[in-house]
């Protein structure tokens, strides 16, 4: 049997890529807690000011208060309204499916410095102030292309003879959906969802154009260090990090927990048929 051979080049690129894209994070956590206001080395010491310091600071609170209303708000309008864009683009025949869909993906080629001041023009026109609501629009239009690349994916995966048998039976459209597609595709679509989650919260480029008299997190992280560089960033920077780690090893374990789950059912399916 033919055995591959572990190629030293490409261990040693393997293991540049992998220093070069955690040691900045490294160094990031390291410096949130140094004992003085230096980012620079020599290391002088373990501290937690910095955490102190930020966890206090009322304007970092509310900064997330409306990073966090934002997200929330932009994830589950992205949710309904790129689910049924995606479900119905899925399931047309029209000959222009290939434009439709594509109208829903041009935004990402659009860099976010465009999208932003054509959103901002586009409020201004029209009188609309600038508010939180105005970013959870200009949000959803940002990540809405991410979202429904994800449904429309998992939507095609679909078998129609399943949908037909439905049918058959005398099951309503909605009816359909509810009870055959959204439980096949619901682990996507929320895996979808946290991605938008993920994309309004640290978005800065589009919220700097129209948001109005709030500030999101990442518009204080910027306020901050135009005025000076300090530890505190990398605080609010490594707790950002470590809320990551939690909600990616939680869906792991979700994750995992559905395989084994789908995989037990499967078993029991098949000592039932034998």
């Amino acid at each position: 049997m033919y055995q591959t051979r572990r190629s030293r080049p490409t261990a040693v690129v393997t293991i540049a890529a992998l220093v070069f894209l955690f040691a900045p994070l490294l160094i990031v956590i390291l410096f949130s807690f140094h004992s003085t206001n230096s980012l620079s080395l020599p290391f002088e010491g373990f501290s937690t000011q910095w955490y102190r310091e930020v966890l206090s600071d009322r304007s970092v609170r509310s900064g997330l208060e409306v990073s966090l209303k934002i997200a929330l708000l932009t994830a589950a309008v992205t949710f309904v309204f790129g689910t049924a864009a995606a479900y119905g683009v899925s399931r047309t025949m029209s000959r222009l499916k290939g434009f439709y869909a594509a109208l829903f993906v041009i935004p990402i080629a659009m860099p976010a410095l465009i999208l932003g001041i054509a959103l901002l023009s586009f409020f201004s026109d029209r009188g609309i102030r600038l508010s939180t609501m105005t970013v959870v629009i200009a949000h959803t239009v940002f990540v809405m292309p991410f979202f429904y690349v994800i449904a429309q994916t998992a939507l095609n995966r679909i078998e129609v003879a399943q949908l037909e048998a439905a049918a058959d039976l005398g099951a309503a459209p909605f009816y359909r959906f509810r009870h055959v597609i959204l439980p096949k595709v619901l682990p996507v679509l929320l895996g979808g969802a946290a991605i938008s989650f993920v994309i309004s919260f640290d978005e800065f480029v589009v919220t700097y154009f129209v948001i109005g008299n709030e500030s999101t997190l990442p518009l204080v992280i910027f306020s901050r260090l135009r005025r000076t560089i300090d530890p505190s960033i990398n605080a609010i920077s490594s707790l950002l990090l470590f809320v990551n780690l939690a909600l990616w090893l939680a869906a792991l374990i979700y994750s995992l927990r559905l395989q084994r789950r789908r995989r037990l059912d499967a078993l029991a399916q098949t000592e039932d048929i034998l």
